[in-house]
């Protein structure tokens, strides 16, 4: 049983790296989720601080498409943008386009990407180093580590969010 609300994941105490990062990532990825934990669509929907159109739901459309960057181009699978736009190239899809967004849909994209991720380098080894973004080269572990620095920032950023819309707060 986790000791954290909202959250089946718990990060070992004492543990080997693999099960530590991968418990970390998976405590980060739960917290999102718990963060948007019973709200409406309207409220996901809603930058609740001016003058940022940040929201919770384009938080986690933002992170489907972090983990598919990351982890889908770490395995050489696709990593074709979830959210991109032909009609507005230079938008920020994955958080400017939440409108009209479907947000169970966009919840199990979510979702969705996790599990194919965690399947996707689950039998790789950390010291495994694939060439990425603007031809550096990226090893598994530096992912790992980027991911969880990625959600425990937007996690803080969905803490906020989420206090202004209904006043719910927590860890």
């Amino acid at each position: 049983m986790s000791p954290y609300p909202g959250r089946t994941v718990a990060p070992p105490y004492v543990a080997d790296e693999r099960t530590t990062l991968d418990a970390w990532l998976d405590f980060h990825r739960e917290t999102l989720l718990w963060k948007c934990d019973g709200l409406d669509d309207e409220q996901l929907r809603t930058a609740s601080c001016p003058p940022s159109n940040l929201t919770l739901l384009g938080l986690v459309r933002h992170m489907a498409e972090v983990e598919r960057g990351w982890f889908r181009g770490f395995a050489k699978d696709d990593t074709t943008d979830i959210y991109s736009t032909s009609e507005d190239p230079d938008a920020d899809a994955d958080f400017d386009l939440v409108d009209d967004a479907d947000v169970a849909a966009d919840l199990e994209t979510f979702r969705a990407e996790v599990e194919a991720c965690r399947r996707l380098v689950a039998h790789r080894n950390l010291d495994e180093v694939e060439t990425l973004y603007h031809e550096r080269r990226f090893s598994l572990r530096w992912i790992y580590t980027h991911m969880i620095e990625e959600y425990a920032r937007h996690n803080g950023h969905a803490d906020l969010l989420r206090e202004r819309i209904d006043g719910a707060t927590g860890d």
